[in-house]
């Protein structure tokens, strides 16, 4: 009974001389069967005679079916097993939300939440009794103000980094359409300034990673020159420089060369067809006190634009560092954006994705009370980017610290991304990821531009809701006290409550109440980002 195994193979060898004989009588069916049995028969004797998966040598033919059903497994997991809030990583309703307002479809929900509101960890807005009616949702907030000459209005929700190349050339030319049209910002990625992001002159904000694609010599290195040329352009309104992305943070890459093509090429200023470095790393500077100058470098070059910084939270006296060299210099970012650990579009090693990195709550708690600490919140804005996608995602940032958001797999889901997630493997079946352009090319400009709009101006609606309901007239508004979380079966606690918070220029004084702040202060250094022993 245990060579039953074998069945399947000896059943298609006799099913070649079995649709010989049936060809007789019956030719089509006779020679469909003979053929099928013979390349099964071909794949049953090469699964018996090869060494590397000895699955396939005891069980031939028949163990296919098994990798089969295995490469299909997530795909008949989401359409079939998960239910709708399963996180992996967004929930069929977290998708069907964004596709519903992309589509400007109505999104209201009968019969009450589906949410188990008394689960430890549940969240909520407090409203109030004197909620009011707000007729403009297009939020803004000034990046820049006092330190730049080109100071910025940005919306308060943005697109966050994803680089050509990442993105196909009509999704990166899809959402600068959406954001030209709704008045909202695309960010280039590291990947630099493509033509598909220049064709249709939406508000960029060039992101510089340490491969310094777009503003780099022959050597991999920053050139002030390029930098200059592309940055005073009217398109860009911003500079950020990544240091690190929640997906996989103190990692760099290589873009294989086989991948460089000569778009991609010409948009980061390489070599077509050849293998492209991304250090983990910048070259431009190695301390505090020299991220400072080089922020301030660029804010120069670029004519007076903004210039931030974006990290993933990782050791906290690195954060103390770069906030201690702020104060020692009287120079700082306009802007810090914080990326959470919870990832983004990049692929990244499972174990960076899934263990390295603070979150975004406690990247941005930590964030902002250090510069409130130092009395410089009112000049560094921050930007929360990490798995939002709903309003009340921005609301809860705003609340404990954020001035703007930024979103990236949100504005995804707006295109038609299904999270197949095989976005590294050039095989997306939306186009939405792929440099194919027999797959990118059924993804309509259009069509999916005027869906990022629509995503864009649904969700600033219901947040405008949500702050109404608050009897607040900005997200700005939003404080702490506002966001209530509950700890166990009863009892709930503001964020205020539930958090430490620095008061407004406690570091200054050196009578920092919270150990771990004291701590983290004295071991910041501006000459390294070691920590001082």
């Amino acid at each position: 009974m245990h060579q039953i195994r074998y069945m399947p193979y000896l059943l298609l060898i006799l099913a070649v001389p079995a649709g010989i004989a049936l060809a007789f009588v019956a030719p089509f069916w006779g020679g469909v069967i003979a053929a099928l049995g013979l390349v099964g028969a071909a794949m049953g004797t090469y699964d018996l005679v090869q060494r590397k998966r000895a699955v396939l040598k005891n069980y031939p033919v028949l163990a296919r079916m098994r990798f089969f059903l295995e490469s299909i497994r997530p795909e008949i997991r989401q359409y079939f097993l998960e239910s709708d809030h399963e996180e992996v990583p967004f929930s069929r309703e977290q998708r069907a939300l964004v596709y519903r307002r992309s589509k400007n479809l109505e999104g209201l929900r009968p019969f009450g939440s589906l949410k188990k509101q008394n689960d430890i960890g549940h969240e909520w807005i407090n409203h109030s009794v004197q909620p009011r009616h707000l007729e403009n949702h297009d939020f803004r907030v000034t990046f820049g103000a006092g330190s730049c000459a080109k100071p910025y209005e940005a919306s308060v929700l943005n697109v966050s980094g994803m680089s050509f190349g990442a993105l196909s050339p009509h999704a990166v030319e899809a959402l600068n359409i959406g954001a030209a049209r709704g008045g909202f910002a695309q960010t280039t990625g590291e990947g630099s300034i493509s033509r598909y992001h220049s064709r249709h002159g939406g508000d960029l904000v060039w992101q510089i990673g340490s491969g310094y694609f777009g503003c780099r010599d022959a050597d991999g290195r920053f050139s002030p020159e390029t930098f200059a040329e592309r940055a005073t352009s009217d398109q860009v309104k911003m500079i950020e420089v990544k240091l690190s992305q929640g997906a996989k943070p103190g990692h760099g890459g290589i873009l294989p060369g086989a991948k460089v093509t000569p778009d991609i090429a010409e948009a980061r200023g390489i070599p077509p067809g050849l293998d492209c470095l991304s250090p983990p790393a910048h070259s431009a500077f190695s301390t505090p006190v020299e991220m400072m100058a080089f922020v301030t470098r660029l804010r120069d070059l670029s004519g007076g634009k903004p210039v931030g910084l974006k990290m993933c939270v990782g050791h906290p006296w690195e954060v103390f560092a770069i906030c201690k060299a702020m104060v020692e210099t009287g120079q700082h970012p306009d802007f810090i954006t914080i990326d959470g650990a919870e990832g983004g579009t990049g692929a990244a090693p499972a174990e960076f994705a899934d263990h390295l990195g603070a979150p975004l709550r406690e990247g941005l708690m930590l964030a902002h009370n250090v510069l409130v600490g130092l009395d410089l919140r009112d000049k560094v804005r921050l930007v929360a980017s990490a798995k939002l996608i709903s309003a009340f995602d921005m609301a809860r940032a705003f609340a404990l610290g954020a001035d703007t958001c930024n979103m990236g797999r949100g504005f995804m889901f707006s295109l038609g991304c299904i999270q197949a997630q095989v976005c590294h493997t050039g095989r997306c079946p939306t186009g939405v990821t792929s440099q194919d352009p027999g797959r990118y090319r059924a993804l309509d400009v259009d069509d999916k531009a005027l869906r990022v709009q629509y995503f864009h101006d649904n969700t600033l609606k219901a947040l405008g809701e949500t702050i109404g309901a608050c009897g607040l007239s900005h997200p700005g508004e939003l404080q702490p006290d506002h966001l209530m979380i509950r700890i166990n079966s009863r009892e709930v606690r503001s964020a205020r409550s539930q958090y430490d918070w620095v008061e407004p220029g406690e570091l200054l004084d050196h009578n920092v109440s919270h150990p771990a702040f004291a701590k983290f202060w004295d071991m910041a250094r501006t000459d390294s980002f070691a920590a001082a022993v």
